[in-house]
């Protein structure tokens, strides 16, 4: 049904496009425009969709507190923390892991200022980048090891990934450096799965297991 006023033509709806992204690429706050592309829903992060990437959820006790992607020989691990709205985080942790770690160099990467050099597992060391991203309260760690770290080609890869990632901080009171909770796709909060938008209940959903 239209509604008129005096003689006029009938009242339209006037739909408005998705306000344009004002930067080239990510990461993405989820309240900032960025484009809409097939993402992985963990919660506080949402992955871009790479078929040749295994991604798995790191865990404390019952918490899911990161991100583990393997490919060729590499693999990735992110975390969003929660940051002051007045200051990132980069800086600081940067400095920490520069006094637990040795082998390590600062460096200027597509994310600013970056270390590269050597981590330390189990069986040794093994070549490592961190990337650090300041965002509006939160800040998002990326550390690449493995082949990547000294393959660029391999590395590409997963830099185009973690530009492409959006973090959902939420508005909830939260502490200095407390990971952002993430979750498994199936485990939905504050909504039902039926009613997001695209929602379809005999899709299959990406494949995530977990790590401890």
């Amino acid at each position: 049904m239209f509604r008129r006023r005096r003689r006029e033509q009938p009242e339209q709806v006037v739909e408005q496009d998705p306000a344009a992204p004002a930067r080239d690429s990510g990461p993405w706050d989820a309240d900032e425009p960025h484009p809409e592309t097939d993402r992985i829903d963990l919660g506080g992060l949402r992955l871009p969709h790479n078929p040749d990437f295994d991604v798995r959820l790191a865990s404390v006790g019952d918490q899911h507190v990161g991100v583990v992607v393997l490919y060729e020989e590499s693999s990735l691990q992110l975390q969003a923390l929660a940051a002051p709205r007045s200051s990132g985080l980069w800086d600081e942790v940067k400095t920490k892991i520069l006094a637990q770690a040795q082998h390590l160099e600062e460096r200027e990467g597509p994310f600013g200022s970056e270390l590269r050099g050597e981590m330390k597992v189990d069986d040794g060391s093994r070549p490592a980048r961190y990337l650090g991203i300041d965002g509006p309260r939160w800040f998002l760690l990326a550390v690449i090891s493995g082949k990547a770290a000294l393959d660029e080609a391999v590395a590409a890869a997963y830099i185009d990934f973690v530009k492409d990632v959006v973090v959902v901080r939420g508005s909830e009171p939260m502490a200095r450096e407390e990971p952002i909770p993430l979750r498994r796709p199936n485990e939905q909060t504050g909504e039902n799965a039926e009613d997001r938008p695209g929602f379809n209940p005999f899709k299959r959903g990406p494949e995530i297991s977990e790590i401890r």
